[in-house]
């Protein structure tokens, strides 16, 4: 059986941090998870590696365990010639060094692979009373275990992140309410507690995790909180100034144009811009890069006039 290295799963050093932790298997998950691979067995596997190795990296005491227990890996392959029990490599004198007993329970239950039932699958006894056999305390007892967190993509509207709006998603067969806050951004992650998989022996769900993608505006780009758009100007307006009409999300507004105003200019109207998340009453700026039209099919009239203003200019 070989030893399953938890650290080369996810990528990640054995020094690394908890927020590396946590970073490195969201993203795993998100791609390897079941529905954005629907019957890619391959990856369901994968995806279920990765859960089995956050479940225990995450949490620091199971870490510290696992680093202690998975350093003596190799011995007890050498020693047990590959074949013999766990037990036995303990009676031997291989875990002299531990002073707590394990159970499979201490590493969230079952359901993890075969390295860790074999491993894990009864008490140990540092002074050699017991073993990793039948004897010890089984698997179906234990201290209750969260269960694990979902992960899913929300892809989400310029509107929807403007005004705010809800949604029904699906997770597996179940129809879930998610709320979208005003202000969500692209790269947020939601989180809707219960909504991860059942907990095991009477303990709480997981968690769903959300990960915001924005979807592309046909008119606006957005930029943190600031929106940014082409707005096209006569040439007359630009020439001369006057006011024209701005569409932006929070309705229609009048902005003066100033005279001579050059093409490419950008104009900034303040406050017109996305809501700040979880801020009431503020929001970015919205950005005009001004495009002049230059009129087309001129009369020979308005040739005639241009031409004198032409003459004007030398």
């Amino acid at each position: 059986m070989d030893f399953k290295d938890y650290y080369s799963l996810l990528g990640i050093s054995k020094n690394a941090t908890e927020d590396e932790i946590k970073k490195a298997y969201r993203k795993l998950a998100v791609k390897y998870h079941p529905d954005k691979n629907p019957g890619n067995k391959q990856a369901e596997e994968k995806f279920k590696e990765m859960g089995e190795a956050y479940e225990v990296l995450k949490n620091p005491e199971k870490r510290k365990k696992y680093d202690k227990l998975g350093s003596n890996w190799k011995q007890y392959e050498q020693t047990s010639g590959g074949g013999a029990d766990f037990s036995q490599w303990a009676r031997q004198g291989g875990g002299k060094n531990y002073s707590h007993t394990y159970s499979p329970e201490d590493f969230g239950g079952s359901d993890f692979s075969d390295f860790f039932n074999s491993f894990f699958s009864g008490d140990y006894s540092p002074d050699g009373g017991g073993g990793y056999g039948s004897q010890g305390r089984g698997r179906s007892g234990g201290r209750p275990a969260k269960g694990q967190d979902y992960e899913a993509t929300l892809e989400v509207t310029l509107e929807e992140s403007f005004q705010g709006s809800k949604r029904m998603i699906n997770i597996g067969d179940e129809k879930i309410s998610a709320t979208i806050p005003t202000g969500v951004y692209n790269g947020q992650v939601l989180r809707i507690k219960g909504k991860g998989a059942a907990g095991r022996r009477g303990g709480e769900a997981g968690d769903l995790y959300m990960h915001v993608s924005m979807l592309p505006d046909p008119i606006f780009e957005i930029k943190d909180n600031d929106l940014y758009c082409d707005q096209h100007v006569g040439l007359y307006e630009a020439v001369l100034g006057g006011e024209i009409t701005v569409q932006a999300p929070k309705g229609s507004f009048t902005m003066k144009i100033p005279q001579g105003t050059q093409n490419l200019k950008v104009l900034r109207m303040k406050g017109l811009g996305m809501p700040v998340y979880r801020k009431k009453n503020e929001f970015g700026d919205l950005y005009l890069k001004i495009i002049i039209d230059i009129p087309q099919n001129l009369s020979a009239r308005e040739i005639e006039l241009f031409n004198q203003l032409a003459s004007l200019r030398h």
